[in-house]
This record gives C-alpha cells, structure tokens and sequence, in this order.
C-alpha cells in the first residue's frame, strides 16, 4: 500500500427517503458511539503509527471507532519549520478517497433512475473518449467505477508526471489550474491498457469521467451535488471540495514531499497546490472524524438503497494485491489474523490516506501521514488494530 499515487438543498429521490430513515435512530446511536475510548485498548495501534514516524513519516493523524467509543490520537510533527505536533483533529487531502464519494453520488443518481450503470459513457459524454483506440460506447459508467475500462492513467504519463508530480517543475506549477478536459486529453494521447472487462487497472482518468458523468446527469456541478447529497445530510463540517483554492482549512498541519529521486533526503513543503489538479479523483479536504462517519452511513444503508449498495460491494479481482478485491471504488482486504475489510487508500504529492472498516461497520480506523512515502508502514497500523498485532505480513 499504496498503490494510488503515481510517479486527489437536501438529497433527492430514494436516496433521500434513506437517510429519511435512519434520521429517527441516527442521533442516539451516533451519540453512543462518539462517546470518547480509553488509550488501553489502542496501545498496539499507537505503536504501529510511532514506528511509522520512527521510520521517516513526518506525522500522522488518526481515528478509530469501534463499540467502546472513539480513539483519536497523533504522532509526529505536522510542521518541520515550527516543531509543532501533528494534531488529532487535522483536515488534510484525501486523495484517492475522493472516489469513493464519486461512486456514491452516481449510486444514488442510479436509484433515482437518472442513469444505468449500464450506460456508456459515449452516451452521456459523447465524443470525449476517443482516439488511439479509446471508444466510449464500449466503456460503462460501471466499468469506470471498478477500473475495468482499461484506460490509460494520465497521471502515469511522463511528460504530465515530469511537470506535476516530480522535482522542481512541481513547485513551479503547483499553482496552474488544469481542467479535467486537459488531463483527458493526456491519458487519450495512450492507447487503452486492455479491452474493457478484460482486466482491472487502477485509473485516475476513470474517476475524471466519472464526476463529469454526475454533472450531466444531474444538471449541477460535481461539486453540488457530493455537498446536496453527502456532505449537508451527514453534517461534514470538515469536508468540502477546494475547487481552485490551494491552501487547507484550519485546523491543519503541512503536507510534504521527496520531489527528487536523486536527492532522498531533501524535504519540500508542498501543502499548497491547486486543487483543480486533482478534481473528481482526489480533491476532497476532509478529516478523520468526518471520513469515518461517510464510511459509516455509507455500510450500514444510510446513504445507498440495499441494491445499490450491493452493486458497491460487487467485486473484481485486483492485481496489484493478491487476495484483496475491488468494488465500486472501495476495495475489500482480508489480513494475517482473517478479518475482512472494507477500505479506500490514496496518496498523491504531499499526503498518504486511508479509511478501513469491518464488514459490518462496526469497527473503523481512518488515518493520514503528511508526507508521501513511508507506505509500507501502513499494512502494520491495520494489523495492530484489527488483529491485535504490529505484523505487516498478510
């Protein structure tokens, strides 16, 4: 883990008669649950994110949610200059878990019978997927979803990489506003990677067309809508879309890089970008608390009907990670000791995320380096709260 960076008025429909009907029992349960845990039971986990920071990771900050209540704690530095400590509460870039709110909005859309998942993507885009072999009418919305479509990742491309993703081209044009039109006609500059179905490959571009989709089905922005129909209903006061802005809402604490290969010592400060960079597929600010209570409404029915949320929960095979499968856009892992998660990670320039959860919902951890490598200490955070032990092994 991870495998995501490369080198970010009310509801409507049936969806709204769902969270509808969970508002009666929501608030009791909600306050059962946030009642604040003792540190006792977290100490393995504890362990697990010091030892991420003993190993270069600048800070991380971190939720868990189970049946004794709440669990936030901190570790590291959240500011290199200043010394100060990463902070419990920190709202930071999500990254690739942006896609997961994507997945959701065109779940609801499809409840509401405003579009298939069916459907092609020529038919609501025509004419965007084109060229070198790339064809709409042979994608689907829900091949965009599980990353069976087969289109290149425009972040994989080199020239796009060398100028946004790496060295000191990064820090000059960290600023630029770059439009979703613009990064799909880099990845459409690449021959598709397989024919849709015949795989599963993770692609930014998937996400890109994806929040383009939501727009045309539903008349407003892709912004609106994640707000309308996920943010306002679940009261995310943490969480909201940048859309060309570039610095975080406080509380916060600084995102960093290692932008040079050659040079694995050099730090920069990279908290502020564009945000439309990593519009539709990572532009999301949230924070721990907040990306726990979405996971939440999402597993337990609050935010999709029954079928839509089983078509969520429908897997592929993924390459990347023997053992682990993807749905629509949220992954399944089952670690060492046999426990089954559901989880969504993603990293991009600056920042490392990941949200997991039991099956049932019932027991949650969120948690967020503000750096950019130092993944290999993720699976052990995961291991040291849901097994009880500090093993990476799986």
């Amino acid at each position: 883990m991870t495998r995501r960076k490369r080198p970010g008025a009310g509801v409507v429909g049936v969806a709204a008669v769902a969270i509808a009907a969970t508002a009666l029992t929501g608030p009791a349960q909600a306050a059962e649950r946030d009642r604040p845990a003792t540190a006792a039971a977290h100490q393995a986990t504890q362990r697990a994110i010091d030892a991420a920071v003993a190993a270069g990771v600048p800070g991380v900050t971190i939720e868990v949610r189970d049946a004794d209540g709440v669990w936030k704690s901190a570790a590291g530095v959240g500011d290199l200059k200043t010394g100060a400590p990463r902070g419990k509460n920190d709202r930071f870039r999500v990254t690739g878990i942006t896609d997961t709110f994507v997945a959701t909005v065109l779940l609801q859309m499809e409840a509401e019978k405003k579009l298939s998942l069916d459907d092609t993507v020529e038919h609501w885009l025509p004419g965007v997927v084109t060229g070198n072999g790339n064809d709409g009418s042979a994608i689907t919305v829900r091949q965009l979803l599980n990353h069976t479509s087969g289109l290149f990742d425009y972040l994989a491309d080199e020239e796009y990489g060398a100028t946004y993703l790496r060295g000191d081209s990064y820090l000059r044009h960290r600023y630029d506003t770059v439009t979703p039109e613009q990064r799909l006609k880099v990845a459409f500059s690449h021959a598709p990677m397989f024919t849709p179905g015949a795989g599963h490959w993770f692609s930014n571009t998937n996400d890109v067309l994806a929040a383009l989709i939501i727009e045309k089905a539903g008349g407003r922005s892709y912004e609106d809508e994640v707000r309308r129909r996920i943010i306002e209903p679940l009261k995310l006061r943490a969480t909201s879309n940048p859309g060309t802005s570039t610095g975080l809402p406080r509380p916060s604490s600084r995102g960093y890089s290692k932008l040079l290969a050659a040079q694995p010592d050099r730090i920069d400060d990279v908290t502020e970008v564009n945000g439309s960079q990593s519009w539709g597929n990572g532009d999301i600010i949230s924070s721990a608390g907040d990306l726990n209570r979405f996971y939440a409404a999402l597993i337990h029915g609050q935010l999709l009907p029954p079928r839509q949320l089983k078509e969520m929960e429908t897997t592929v095979d993924d390459p990347a990670f023997p053992g682990a499968t993807y749905g629509l856009n949220i992954g399944r892992l089952t670690l060492s000791c046999g426990t089954s998660l559901w989880y969504r990670d993603g990293g991009t320039v600056g920042w490392i995320s990941l949200s997991a959860m039991t099956e049932d919902g019932r027991h949650q951890l969120t948690f967020n380096y503000n750096g950019d490598w130092g993944a290999e200490t993720m699976l052990p955070i995961l291991d040291a709260e849901f097994c009880g032990t500090s093993s990476g092994s799986r």
